[in-house]
């Protein structure tokens, strides 16, 4: 990776992200709680969540990733709040999409991820960016079956 692909990948909007991710921490008691690591890098998020009528009412992260897991993570921190799991699942599978399939930026509320569309090119930080939507989406799903 040259000086100028590093500049493109850590953008200063990148960097500010990761410098500001809210709902840090964990939840006394949530409802659902899942960790997700990437296995290439050791990036690690865990998302506690609780419900109110089919939508996250409350939730908390713990994030102890590379600066573009916790970009993801403040991207997803500001648009999970009143969310559901169908909204969930489908911002995840289309960031998956954006960065692997060339797909488009994930509807909003979590059109945040566009900041993340460099990172296509670097296939090693895929897992990464997907770790704060994948355990968010693990989350409800075991909330769910509480």
């Amino acid at each position: 990776m040259s000086d100028s692909d590093l500049i493109s990948l850590y953008s200063g909007r990148i960097l500010e992200l990761a410098a500001d991710i809210p709902h840090i921490g964990r939840l006394p008691e949530p409802q659902g709680s899942a960790r997700r690591r990437s296995p290439v890098c050791g990036s690690m998020v865990t998302v506690d969540l609780s419900l109110s009528d089919g939508r996250v009412a409350d939730f908390a992260q713990d994030v102890k990733a590379c600066a573009l897991g916790q970009a993801s993570a403040s991207i997803m921190g500001r648009a999970l709040l009143g969310r559901s799991r169908s909204e969930i699942e489908g911002a995840r599978d289309a960031l998956k999409a954006m960065l692997t399939a060339e797909g488009p930026v994930p509807a909003p509320p979590f059109d945040g991820y566009e900041v993340l569309i460099p990172a296509r090119d670097y296939r090693n930080r895929h897992a990464s960016i997907l770790l704060a939507l994948e355990a968010a989406a693990d989350a409800f799903a075991e909330a769910e079956a509480r």
